[in-house]
């Protein structure tokens, strides 16, 4: 069952029936068929098409940030944040697109060849609740300019945000059987990925969904990208702002109330920074992120996006406590009807205690202290997941030097992980295959087929 829950007050708004068995297998047959049409469409007819679509996406911000604040709880200037980027991706793959498929020489011995960039068919997109469009974006984009076509199935407690999309893609020119969502259920997605008419994956979600999805796509030979969790570490070298920068981390952990997955979860502190950025961070998390209607712009805390993701996040919190965390600032469910958990910082954390390995998912910092730069790379790197990584210094060549040494797919230097249309992203390590966004998100689905002339 699809439904939308309003987890600002626990409300539930609305349901909708999961679709059958035989309307999933008529919605790959029209993806399916779709494809043969698409795929002989021009690039710059396919481009122009996603253009318009950028258009779309900016002149309805307001409408689709709302449904994302009452089906997740996202902060309502957030959500219009999040249609922003979604612009620039559809922007980006629409401008760029024709150059980035255009066919390329291929020096040889002895006579020429070229390489020509052509789609694969239909694919399949399994997506998250904590950013509903982007997420899409990301995926959809690229590959409806390189003439893929999309079955999207999104997350559970989307449904609204799933079908403006389509609605969205729809009015933009996005041929009917090109863009298909279906409220599919997770049990359809292992069989929906084994049909012959569906030619890769790309899944965004948790670890265990993640290596669900894999171990199908091996099994069916079908091309994967995964973007799974993720405990990214923000090592803080040194400062010459110390409030800035504890005003600028803070920020980035309690960005969509912590449902980032790129978003810096482990905060490793330089021994002579570390007392005073634990006592201002704890009281910057203290003072400003205060529980209010996400529906309103001065909120500074929402709720999450479920009340069981609330007490599975506060559960999380009062195991480290109890395994000998020390507690900073929040830790606590907040009392009422919503989502609402207090911020909270934790210290102390040791390899022994779960939340030392696994992400928690909700507005929780954990803060180490690195007496010496290379410990400082140590537990950066001391972590099953690889998606992100940040590095504050004010030398720039030795933040580089340590950006380097972190086994991560993205580094940034200087300020928080975040997302850009023309940057790849994505992780190594548990925290995924393959990337997304940039020159290379458009490949990951392509088939670069070598003429030799």
């Amino acid at each position: 069952m699809y439904s939308v829950t309003d987890p600002a007050t626990g409300e539930l708004v609305e349901e909708i029936p999961n679709a059958t068995d035989d309307e999933v297998r008529a919605a790959i047959g029209r993806v399916h068929g779709g494809y043969l049409a698409w795929r002989r469409r021009t690039v710059a007819e396919r481009a122009a098409i996603v253009l318009r679509a950028a258009e779309l996406f900016a002149e309805r911000a307001d409408e689709l940030a709302a449904i994302m604040t009452l089906e997740m709880g996202k902060r309502i200037n957030e959500g219009r944040g999040e249609i922003g980027i979604v612009v620039d991706i559809f922007r980006y793959y629409g401008e760029r697109g024709p150059d980035l498929l255009a066919d390329e020489p291929i020096p040889i011995r002895g006579g020429e060849a070229v390489l020509t960039k052509e789609p694969i068919g239909a694919l399949l997109g399994v997506m998250p609740w904590n950013f509903p469009c982007y997420q899409v974006a990301r995926f959809v984009a690229p590959n409806l300019v390189l003439g893929n076509t999309i079955l999207l199935k999104h997350a559970s407690i989307c449904p609204r945000s799933a079908a403006a999309i389509e609605r969205v893609l729809r009015d933009a020119g996005v041929p009917e059987d090109a863009y298909v969502n279906v409220f599919a259920s997770s049990r359809q997605v292992p069989w929906m990925l084994a049909d012959p008419r569906i030619q890769g994956v790309s899944l965004t979600g948790s670890e265990q969904a993640g290596i669900s999805v894999a171990a199908e796509a091996g099994r069916n030979l079908k091309r994967c990208v995964l973007e799974l969790g993720g405990s990214d570490p923000l090592i803080v070298l040194d400062t010459d702002d110390l409030d800035e920068t504890v005003k600028v981390t803070a920020t980035a952990r309690m960005r969509n109330c912590g449902q980032s997955c790129n978003a810096p979860k482990r905060m490793i502190v330089l021994g002579e920074l570390y007392d005073e950025f634990v006592d201002r961070l704890a009281k910057r998390v203290t003072e400003y992120y205060v529980p209010g209607d996400p529906a309103d712009p001065a909120t500074t805390l929402p709720p999450l996006a479920s009340i069981a993701a609330a007490d599975e996040v506060a559960a999380q919190v009062q195991t480290a406590i109890r395994e000998g965390a020390t507690l900073r600032a929040g830790g606590h469910r907040i009392p009422g009807p919503g989502a609402y958990l207090e911020a909270t910082v934790l210290t102390d954390v040791t390899p022994e205690m779960a939340a030392y390995h696994e992400e928690i998912f909700g507005p929780v910092v954990l803060i180490f202290r690195a007496e010496t730069e290379e410990e400082a790379i140590t537990l950066a790197n001391d972590t099953p997941f690889g998606l992100g990584a940040s590095v504050f210094g004010t030398d720039r060549a030795r933040a580089t030097r340590v950006a380097r040494e972190i086994e991560a797919g993205m580094v940034y230097l200087n300020k928080s992980g975040g997302s850009e249309a023309d940057l790849p992203f994505g992780g190594i390590k548990r925290s995924g295959i393959g990337r997304e966004l940039g020159p290379l998100g458009i490949e990951e689905f392509m088939n670069k087929k070598p003429i030799r002339l």
